[in-house]
């Protein structure tokens, strides 16, 4: 494999841009089904911040040309998708939970707790961590050791033990980096962002040190927890799952970072720049190519025990990975959607077809 949601929607469309619905072609409608236009029940799709852009684009679409009821999209973070998509069975329950990372056992555990016993996880594209500040702020290119000794609880006192983080300034974990306060707008524990940016980033910057990797070889558990442990003083700022928020601020704030999703850098060029990483712009091509190192797939996970009792769902599914969407052509690329190879699409429709068949049944 190549490396490769008034309240809430409204929050969604701001994040993606409201998809105009008057380019679409007859040939984007779906004739063949049926007319469900006096159906109240519709799809409800929870999850990350990251995906619902995407989710959201895909549920327009499909309320406009299928017959189906529009899909209700809320954004909740990854984890908080996972928690309320593992309530339960049945059509007032989600039938979808977009993510920005694998489900965990801990998840998938409620999820069984609950009855949710049958779930498909399907692989939409990719997507990119990024470091951004305000286009007015000074360049960045930072590695992901750097962005461990900013950001850590806690990091080596040079004498063999640990130090709550002294750093105050990016210039002070590096002379190559700007004199600039450590202030960072970043995601909440919930959100699958979070969780990818401090496994692919701050736990592979950490290794890179003689003393956690040393740690990482003795004691696996205690290593992870210096590594994913981010400082709570004051130089990380918990934003929720609201990255649009985070571009705003930014804007104002010259001087601070975001870590965010790359489709919002990618919306949002005009406003924000992206930092390198060892080097490597966060770039359409980078993160495709798998040379930008904080790169991860996205999924939408579908409860299959929903696909007979909630009218459209296979069709919202189906939608989701045809060409037209989340192919290197869709229309989800103008949305910053990094599309998955020409044999992992096919794989994934593969998966769609095995859905499509347990609906019939």
């Amino acid at each position: 494999m190549t490396f490769g949601t008034i309240s809430l929607i409204a929050l969604a469309l701001v994040a993606c841009g409201k998809t105009d619905l008057s380019t679409l072609e007859a040939s984007d409608a779906a004739p063949d089904r049926p007319e469900m236009s006096g159906s109240t029940q519709k799809i409800k799709i929870v999850g990350s911040s990251t995906v619902s852009p995407f989710a959201t684009t895909v549920a327009e679409r499909f309320g406009a040309t299928s017959g189906f009821s529009t899909p209700i999209v809320e954004t909740t973070g990854t984890g908080g998708g996972f928690k309320a998509f593992c309530q339960g069975v049945g059509p007032d329950q989600p039938s979808v939970s977009s993510a920005s990372r694998p489900i965990k056992a801990s998840e998938t555990a409620l999820c069984a707790g609950n009855g949710v016993t049958e779930i498909t996880p399907v692989e939409i594209g990719y997507d990119g961590i990024v470091v951004a500040n305000s286009k007015e702020g000074p360049d960045f290119d930072i590695s992901k050791t750097e962005l461990y000794l900013a950001l850590a609880q806690d990091v080596p006192d040079g004498a063999g033990g640990f130090q709550a983080n002294p750093y105050k300034s990016w210039h002070d974990v590096s002379p190559s980096l700007p004199d600039e306060p450590i202030m960072v707008f970043g995601p909440p524990p919930t959100s699958g962002t979070r969780d990818a940016f401090v496994e692919l980033g701050m736990e592979h910057g950490a290794e890179a040190l003689p003393e956690l990797a040393a740690l990482k070889a003795s004691d696996g558990d205690a290593f992870k927890s210096r590594a994913h442990t981010i400082r709570t003083d004051g130089a990380w700022i918990d934003f929720g799952e609201n990255d649009t928020a985070i571009i705003q601020s930014l804007v104002k704030t010259p001087a601070a970072i975001g870590v965010l999703g790359y489709s919002f850098l990618e919306q949002n060029g005009d406003r924000v720049k992206g930092a390198e990483l060892a080097g490597v712009p966060a770039t359409f091509e980078n993160i495709n190519s798998g040379e930008y190192g904080l790169s991860r797939v996205m999924f939408i996970y579908v409860k299959d025990q929903n696909l007979n009792l909630v009218p459209g769902l296979i069709d919202y599914v189906e939608a989701f990975t045809s060409d037209n969407a989340f192919g290197p052509d869709g229309y989800l690329v103008e949305k910053g959607l990094i599309p998955l190879s020409d044999a992992d699409r096919a794989a994934q429709r593969v998966i769609v077809e095995g859905l499509k068949a347990e609906a019939a049944e």
